[in-house]
């Protein structure tokens, strides 16, 4: 399986969407500052994840949130 996640910043509210094949290690690296992106800007919480068969799919639905905006994408999600 693969995944789209998000995740939000504990320390600053905002979100990071990206795509995966093991969630829990991914979380990991994006709290323990492995990531250029996320490096000092957590901790990080997951808060919504997609699971997909292909990583085409996941990369798909990645880009689809990133063109919405994850805010606004959260937003519709909870309507």
């Amino acid at each position: 399986m693969y995944y789209t996640y998000i995740i939000q910043s504990d320390k600053s509210g905002r979100f990071y969407v990206g795509s995966t094949q093991d969630l829990e290690s991914r979380l990991n690296c994006h709290n323990h500052g492995q990531n250029p992106s996320t490096k000092n800007k957590g901790p990080w919480k997951l808060v919504a994840y997609y699971e997909f068969e292909t990583r085409a799919e996941s990369v798909q639905y990645e880009r689809k949130i990133k063109k919405r905006g994850i805010g606004r994408f959260m937003k519709d999600q909870a309507k």
